[in-house]
């Protein structure tokens, strides 16, 4: 049994899983902005530039033969940072706008998870045991952080509603806290409120890292996308060196017990 543990490379999904989930997507809102907008390198170079990572990163998460924290998370912030760049270009460069953007987006996850589903493989993130389905799982994961970029962009950029970021934020977290409470108090399929939660922490982190970055006119706090970032990877860094040690500490106390 423990070493077919070790074949699912995946993080468990708990309560850390989230929080990390949350500070990794917003600083992947606030490094996207860094480098597109505050050092002013583009949309289309920031997407080529932060694409490279990913790949860079997924190819590392691929190589191991098991659950690797910190590399794991880069993975998840790369496809954050990119979603956001790549969002941004769609609906700002190309003049997509956030509807159709976001619609464009949503059928290509949709697609995603149909072929996952279709092909016979379980869609349970804790069951991942095969390196065709580990690679679906971050393709579709890349596609929901971007997804949830543009969500996140609909929702506070007053040209798809008036919420603006605080309220952007307040309803995302409203819709979270709901499927928190159908988790535990529902039957519904733990699979489905996964993917829903994983797409909507996205726009979560997109309209929490606009609050914190944007102007005072804008609605934001001005903290600025380099003060927000710093902060942002040091709460990720952190929650990352607490997994690294309780997994050590729990292969030890296994290793003791053989």
């Amino acid at each position: 049994m423990k070493e077919e543990a070790k074949l699912n490379k995946i993080a468990q999904v708990t309560i850390i899983f989230w929080i990390m989930k949350i500070a990794a997507t917003t600083l992947g809102e606030t490094g996207g902005d860094l480098l597109a907008q505050t050092l002013n390198v583009g949309y289309g170079v920031s997407t080529l530039i932060f694409f490279g990572f990913f790949v860079v990163m997924l190819t590392a998460q691929l190589s191991i033969k098991r659950h690797i924290p910190i590399i794991y998370w880069g993975v998840i912030l790369a496809t954050s940072v990119a979603g956001t760049t790549m969002s941004d270009y769609m609906d700002r460069t190309l003049a997509l706008g956030y509807t159709t953007g976001s619609l464009i987006l949503v059928t290509i996850l949709l697609a995603i998870l149909a072929y996952w589903y279709f092909s016979g493989e379980s869609l349970n993130v804790n069951d991942i045991r095969t390196r065709k389905v580990e690679v679906i799982y971050w393709i579709a994961i890349l596609f929901s952080n971007t997804l949830g970029t543009a969500l996140g962009d609909f929702l506070s950029d007053g040209t798809g509603s008036n919420l603006g970021y605080v309220g952007g934020a307040i309803l995302i977290g409203s819709i979270l806290g709901i499927i928190m409470l159908a988790y535990y108090f529902t039957k519904v399929s733990r699979v489905f409120l996964f993917w829903v939660a994983f797409v909507l922490t996205r726009p979560f982190g997109a309209t929490f890292g606009d609050l914190l970055t944007k102007s005072h006119e804008k609605g934001g706090m001005q903290l600025g996308t380099k003060g927000s970032s710093i902060v942002l990877a040091a709460i990720l860094v952190g929650f990352i060196l607490y997994t690294s040690m309780n997994m050590k500490a729990t292969d030890s106390g296994i290793e003791e017990a053989a």
